[in-house]
């Protein structure tokens, strides 16, 4: 956990959560009280404190964080006051990052050039690349595709990087905290957007306030950035409310599912880095796995698969077990130990699934607009740089006599950006595997190699993730090899290394808008699919003698992948924020 969670922000909270005291050093920041209505409509009023700041960030990964360091760089730079609040979820900045990841230093050099001196855990350069496709026996080295060419890259644990970047945050003065979910976006009479509103504590399964109830508390700032990452609670609400997918495709996922190795010193081999596709996927669905060797005899290994796919069967989770038994891969694992397993849904749409970055009063920055580069297999610098982008239109306008509600400066610097241009130049690979693996090969090294990204066209998503599922009747049922507790583990098993915890006596973050769907429709039509495409074993379909079947959600499972909110075929599942420090505590991931 960060050293230090800001001295303001705990003697403004002690009232609330009786955290320890410690005295004010800003009397701007003094919490005033006032009496507000939960977004709920009830009728009784709530009384909550509030703090007003120049930023908000929503979310301490990447972006968010970058952001944050760059907006107090700019104000360092220029001789100016700016009062930056970083909110994250997590017990602390790290516990719900989760990717690969092999990181393009790109925008790091940019943002931090010292980094190296700094002390960035950026330990295993990344060496040898390998593109393997995968019979059910067998392995056939294909040419490594140049979005792929590790050179100057390195592997790293996402968790710990971000860690890092959010002490540089605070030594520029950023105040962090953990533990804090936003929960609520609060809006001015105007419709803009004023701030966030942190969960409320202390209320109980039934709904009701127990005697630890403390309300939220408001945070107001001139601008809120959202970095919640792929399919944000509060980011579908603005959405919706300021119709930022109107001009864009529908986004499309994948969802990532990762495992840590403690492999045997002879089976480690520094900076290796290998991608494979095919098997255990058919040549429809849109999948594959990455396996990076870092320092100290451990690897990562894992499996994305696109959220696209049509057999209500298939289970992302048991797919990615037994990829591990492949004769190729197998052998790296022999002898070994797994440390921890994590899970998490990614944007792949690209830059034609982009949505509107910007609305008054805030804007949308990292994996919760979509920047990732599904062809490089990255999206940690693009992440960095959209924050980067977002920070610097941000300080200009605020440094205005009137400043602007809504930073168009920033799409309009995004355009002009390396960052767009990268984006841009591999916009037509993900859609291509709409046509099937096969064809698509063919065509993205049409696409790479002859047009290098400039093709005259534009290929595009034309239907949401949650409508490709067919009847289970009319597709195959797959058969999964029980796991043998060495190589291969049940969900059960792998959520409880993921260190995931939740209060047990708090509301269930997993809503149903009718609960009747999953029994009329998702059970009758899909053999209840969300049984397969959660990794964590939330949900269940219970039967019980001669009582109907009942769909059972144990919410306590949860890791916050967010695949449920984005594959339920009726949209019925919607993800809200539990109490915060809830979900997953990722080490080293």
């Amino acid at each position: 956990m960060l050293a230090a969670r800001g001295a303001r922000f705990k003697d403004n909270f002690k009232r609330l959560f009786d955290l320890p005291g410690i005295c004010m050093h800003d009397s701007r920041n003094t919490p005033h009280k006032k009496t507000a209505v939960a977004a709920d409509d009830k009728e009784t009023a709530v009384e909550r404190e509030y703090m007003e700041y120049d930023v908000v960030i929503v979310g301490g990964g990447p972006s968010g964080l970058s952001a944050a360091i760059r907006l107090k760089q700019l104000a360092e730079q220029h001789g100016r006051e700016l009062s930056v609040c970083l909110l994250e979820k997590g017990s602390e900045i790290g516990a719900h990052i989760l990717s690969g990841a092999v990181l393009e230093p790109t925008a790091l050099n940019e943002l931090i050039p010292d980094w190296k001196d700094k002390g960035a855990p950026l330990n295993t350069p990344a060496g040898e690349d390998r593109f393997l496709h995968l019979s059910e026996t067998a392995a056939t080295r294909l040419p490594t595709p140049p979005q792929m060419n590790n050179h100057g890259n390195y592997i790293i644990s996402l968790g710990n990087f971000c860690r890092w970047l959010g002490e540089q945050a605070e030594a520029l003065g950023v105040e962090i905290y953990p533990g804090f979910a936003a929960a609520e976006v609060l809006y001015h009479e105007d419709g803009s957007v004023k701030g966030v509103a942190t969960g409320d504590m202390g209320v109980g399964r039934d709904g009701e306030p127990t005697d630890a109830y403390q309300p939220g508390m408001e945070l107001w700032a001139k601008q809120t950035v959202f970095a919640e990452g792929c399919r944000g609670s509060l980011t579908k609400t603005l959405f919706e409310r300021f119709d930022l997918r109107a001009d864009c495709d529908p986004q499309t996922y994948g969802i990532g599912i990762k495992e840590l190795w403690e492999v045997k010193p002879e089976h480690h081999q520094p900076g290796s880095i290998t991608h494979t596709t095919g098997w255990p996927m058919d040549s429809k669905t849109y999948g594959g796995s990455f396996l990076y060797h870092l320092e100290n005899n451990q690897v990562v290994v894992g499996f994305v698969i696109g959220l696209d796919y049509d057999n209500p069967h298939l289970s992302p989770y048991d797919e990615f077990q037994r990829f591990k038994t492949h004769p190729a891969i197998r052998p790296v694992f022999e002898g070994g130990r797994r440390i921890s397993y994590g899970a998490r849904a990614l944007s792949e749409g690209g830059i034609q699934s982009l949505p509107k970055l910007t609305f008054p009063g805030g804007c949308l920055v990292g994996d919760t607009a979509g920047f990732l580069n599904v062809p490089k297999i990255k999206g940690t610098h693009t992440a960095m740089k959209s924050g980067m982008l977002a920070a610097e239109a941000i300080f200009a306008a605020l440094g205005e006599d009137t400043p602007a509600r809504e930073m168009t400066a920033y799409p309009t610097a995004f355009r002009h950006s390396w960052l767009f241009d990268e984006l841009w130049r591999v916009r037509n690979i993900r859609p291509s595997f709409h046509w099937g693996f096969w064809p698509a090969l063919v065509y993205s090294a049409l696409d790479t190699y002859v047009f290098k990204g400039n093709a005259p066209w534009t290929l595009r998503h034309k239907r949401p993730d949650h409508v490709c599922l067919k009847p289970a009747a009319d597709m195959p049922r797959i058969q999964y090899p029980k796991p043998d507790g060495v190589l291969t583990f049940d969900k059960l098993s792998s959520v409880f290394i993921s260190n995931t915890n939740h209060s047990e006596d708090q509301p269930i973050h997993l809503r149903l808008k009718d609960a009747s769907v999953p029994i009329a429709l998702n059970l009758a039509r899909y053999d209840a699919p969300e049984q397969r495409y959660c990794p964590a074993g939330v949900y269940e379909i219970v039967r019980e003698g001669d009582a109907a079947p009942r769909l059972q959600i144990n919410a306590q499972n949860c890791v916050h992948c967010k695949t449920c909110d984005i594959k339920d075929p009726s949209q019925n599942i919607n993800w809200t924020t539990p109490e915060g420090g809830g979900g997953p505590n990722y080490p080293n991931m």
